[in-house]
C-alpha cells in the first residue's frame, strides 16, 4: 500500500514539474543552444584563425565535436565550411 502512495505522489511531482516548467521550455532549450553554439566557437576559434588563449586546453576537444561542426557551422550561416583543411559539406 505504502508503494503505491510513493508511486503516485512520484507521478503528481513529475506532472507537477512538467506543468510549471512547460513555459520556460523554448527559452532553456535557446540558450542551451547558445551557450553550446559559444563553446563551439571556442573550441574551433585557432582553426578559424581567431586568437585562443585556451586552445591548448580545448585542442583535445576538437575530435569529440567534429560529428557536430557540419550542424553548428551551417547555423551560424556559414554555407561552407570555415576551415581551410577540414572540408565537411
Amino acid at each position: 500500500m505504502g508503494n503505491r502512495i510513493m508511486g503516485a505522489l512520484r507521478r503528481l511531482n513529475e506532472l507537477g514539474n512538467q506543468y510549471y516548467n512547460a513555459p520556460y521550455r523554448a527559452a532553456i532549450a535557446r540558450a542551451k543552444r547558445d551557450e553550446e553554439d559559444l563553446f563551439m566557437l571556442l573550441v574551433f576559434s585557432e582553426m578559424m584563425g581567431i586568437p585562443n588563449p585556451a586552445a591548448w586546453s580545448t585542442l583535445e576537444l576538437q575530435p569529440l565535436l567534429m560529428d557536430r561542426f557540419h550542424e553548428w557551422h551551417t547555423r551560424m550561416g556559414m554555407e561552407r565550411s570555415p576551415l581551410d583543411h577540414f572540408r565537411c559539406c
